[in-house]
């Protein structure tokens, strides 16, 4: 901590160094939304990533990336004969000649329609709407230009005929648009409102306006970072959002200790110097603890191959840098700058000292109350977060698709009317890949496959296949299609009741993949992606749990030089999610409340995302619990007595935690206020989590057991005793009374 006191010694130098650095990070990172990436939630290396590589080069017709939905404008519920509608003359004329024209357009690829073959997948139950299906080739960026520079002349109305346009590329651009658009929205919302708590919290507007500024500095910054990251990896769309939450969150937790020790430091000592030397060398301590647990948390998604949950990683241990760097020498800065005028500004009426005094008092009321009744405190609130979490038990796990959008979005509406009036998806077939097969025995390995339960028909360059028979004979254009350089592909389209991303499909997919076959195969296609997905995560994910235990338990003894703390820490922070868990399976899984929260029910839950919240929140939470642990300690230290070093840290940090708490559910909710329901789920989800931890965890079942324990929370084994190197608030551990079993 000297080493920050050096650096702040000479605030206006710093400060103007910080300014220039801000401009720099506002120029650099400006550009960021148009680098970052929708997709991202599959491994690269599975069997079905690479089976999409070697479509994407040698079939890049096979897999369509655009749909159009032509409305004929026909009243087919009139019971009108079978030549209206989709099969109208005129209606067909219009729809071949708007598809010729859809292929003559640069980048598109692979056109196929309903007029073609007169194909039942691609026209609607009712006759009403037909499919055109194409594929803009480029990576998702050129894609997306090609897609915008579409978007105006092939919408609407194209003679006698409305269309709407679909398709991954249509709802990855339209997801990229309204995640800028809510990201503008959430910080609108949030930044008034935290304003506000914020003054009420300090008392003072001064005090109140330097954990916007951490804020601003940590979401500037990492923005230039993630800018400086797209030139070597891709990152997701969605790292904006937790850039601006853990932005808010953890510069106002960061800047609430140690604004709020400083003014505590102010009153024992009146000189602004050796108030900042005692804050940093407390509150500056638990900042730094914090910051690089929290940082450990997210790192822990480095471990998984998609860069969905790495691009998490990059932005949280961005941002955690960031604010903790901010908070620990821009602050100080500032605080050395202003002195007692840190108080300025005051609004809030009344004796400051006297409403210190009795929130004290309530803490310490509420605080003694659940110590006394500890076993059934502690039995109790475990029982309510342990019931709160039951719904995860059932959950299921899928892919994000459509639906993530709002109901107004257009590219919803597409897929909307597919799913209702469609007896098929034209994007829903399973991909098989053939390397160096001969006809003959191609042509058995595709009659196998079409006698796979759930499966309608397999179409192969050898023909077409149904329940083991060949329905429909190969044709030179089908054959020269579905082979290249020695590569064949077949398409395995599931039954009519199979959706695109089920239990059924993926089961589908182990079928396919159980069926032997005489030459090398490779199975992809959305299902496949999936499944593929949830193994690698299934394998990953222990190791991934390990490593955040294992570096907490140790950060926390450390800390503590107690074994039973960092035990307790763990299972307290575990305990706290289980309610947003929960909620997560219940609402957006079930779809309890759905239509109050604007969402809609899928009946899984994305595969990756439980992960990133896991990781998120758990770091959060244990970020809390180190700023009241640092304080109990402290206490603890100073006098020896077990049960008035609880009672002290909690009424000298409840109001910290609960201000920080509702200040970062404040944020989250206002990112959870997100037309995509990706992001919603993280927002609100995050929310719920944050408030339980700070409130029934913090409040209520940390000093229950800590009652329960007695002075054995303090004990570890006398050759483990770390008071020479203790990373203690106060340096070297005082000397402290051997711990017993008395209560």
């Amino acid at each position: 901590m000297s080493l920050l006191l050096r650096i702040t010694a000479r605030p206006r130098l710093l400060l103007s160094l910080t300014v220039l650095l801000l401009i720099g990070a506002v120029l650099v990172g400006g550009g960021l939304t148009d680098r970052l990436k929708l997709g991202g939630t599959e491994d690269p290396a599975a069997e079905s990533s690479r089976a999409a590589q070697v479509m994407d080069a040698k079939f890049p017709a096979s897999r369509p990336n655009l749909v159009m939905l032509v409305d004929s404008g026909a009243d087919t519920d009139t019971g009108a004969d079978t030549d209206s509608g989709a099969d109208d003359t005129e209606v067909a004329a219009q729809g071949t000649r708007l598809a010729d024209r859809l292929a003559g357009e640069r980048g598109v690829t692979g056109v196929v329609h309903y007029w073609q073959r007169k194909d039942p997948a691609l026209r609607a139950e009712d006759g009403r709407h037909a499919l055109i299906v194409a594929r803009i080739t480029g990576d998702e960026t050129q894609a997306g230009k090609v897609f915008d520079r579409l978007d105006d002349d092939y919408q609407g109305r194209i003679g006698d005929l409305d269309v709407s346009l679909g398709g991954t590329v249509a709802v990855r651009n339209e997801a990229q648009r309204q995640t800028a658009d809510d990201l503008v929205k959430a910080e609108v919302i949030a930044l008034p409102i935290v304003l506000v708590i914020l003054v009420l919290a300090f008392g003072s507007v001064v005090s109140a306006l330097l954990p916007l500024a951490i804020g601003v500095i940590a979401i500037m910054g990492t923005s230039a970072v993630l800018f400086l990251i797209t030139e070597f990896t891709d990152v997701s769309i969605f790292a904006q959002n937790l850039t601006t939450a853990l932005g808010f969150g953890l510069a106002i937790d960061y800047a609430l200790l140690i604004v709020r020790r400083y003014r505590e430091e102010l009153k024992k000592d009146p000189d602004p110097s050796a108030a900042l030397s005692a804050t940093l060398h407390t509150a500056g301590r638990t900042v730094l603890f914090s910051a690089f647990v929290v940082a450990v948390s997210l790192a822990a998604m480095l471990i998984f191959p998609m860069y969905f949950l790495r691009s998490f990683a990059y932005a949280g241990i961005s941002v955690v840098i960031l604010a903790a760097l901010a908070a620990l020498t821009v602050l100080p800065a500032l605080l050395r700058l202003l002195g007692h005028r840190v108080n300025a500004l005051r609004i809030v009426r009344g004796d400051p000292a006297a409403r210190e005094a009795a929130a004290d008092r309530r803490w310490r009321a509420l605080t003694g109350g659940v110590m006394r009744r500890g076993p059934i405190v502690a039995v109790s609130v475990t029982t309510l977060l342990v019931l709160l979490g039951l719904p995860f038990l059932k959950v299921e796990f899928g892919t994000v698709d459509d639906r993530q959008l709002g109901s107004s979005a257009q590219a919803r509406a597409v897929h909307d009317t597919i799913r209702e009036s469609f007896a098929g998806s034209p994007t829903g077939g399973v991909d098989v890949l053939a390397e160096d097969a001969p006809a003959d025995s191609l042509s058995t390995y595709a009659a196998r496959l079409s006698k796979v339960s759930k499966v309608a028909r397999v179409d192969a360059p050898t023909g077409s296949y149904r329940a083991g028979e060949r329905v429909a004979p190969p044709t030179p254009a089908i054959a020269a299609q579905r082979t290249v350089s020695g590569t064949g592909y077949l398409t395995v389209w599931p039954a009519h009741d199979v959706e695109d991303i089920s239990a059924e499909s993926q089961q589908l997919v182990e079928d396919v993949r159980a069926v032997e076959a005489p030459f090398d195969v490779k199975v992809g296609g959305q299902a496949a992606m999936l499944v593929d997905s949830r193994a690698v995560i299934g394998d990953l994910l222990p190791y991934a749990l390990l490593f955040i235990v294992v570096v907490t338990l140790l950060m926390v003894f450390l800390m503590t030089g107690s074994l039973v703390l960092p035990l307790q820490a763990v299972v307290l922070n575990a305990l706290s999610l289980t309610a947003m868990f929960g909620a997560a399976v219940w609402v957006f899984q079930d779809g309890h409340l759905s239509g109050l929260l604007g969402v809609t029910p899928t009946g899984f839950i994305e595969t990756s995302l439980p992960v990133l919240m896991f990781c998120l929140t758990f770091g959060l939470s244990m970020d809390y619990s180190l700023f009241l642990l640092s304080r109990i300690k402290e206490n603890y230290q100073r006098t020896g007595d077990h049960r008035g070093a609880v009672l002290a840290g909690v009424s000298q940090t409840g109001g910290v935690i609960t201000a920080a708490a509702v200040l970062l559910a404040v944020v989250m909710i206002a990112i959870g206020s997100s037309q995509i329901s990706l992001t919603k789920m993280l927002g609100l989800g995050t929310a719920l989590a944050v408030l339980v931890d700070a409130t029934i965890v913090r409040c209520l079942l940390v000093p229950a057991l800590m009652a329960v324990f007695g002075r054995t929370t303090w004990w570890a084994p006398k050759s483990w005793r770390t008071e020479r190197f203790t990373l203690s608030e106060e340096g070297p551990a005082a000397r402290r009374p051997e711990p017993t079993t008395r209560r």
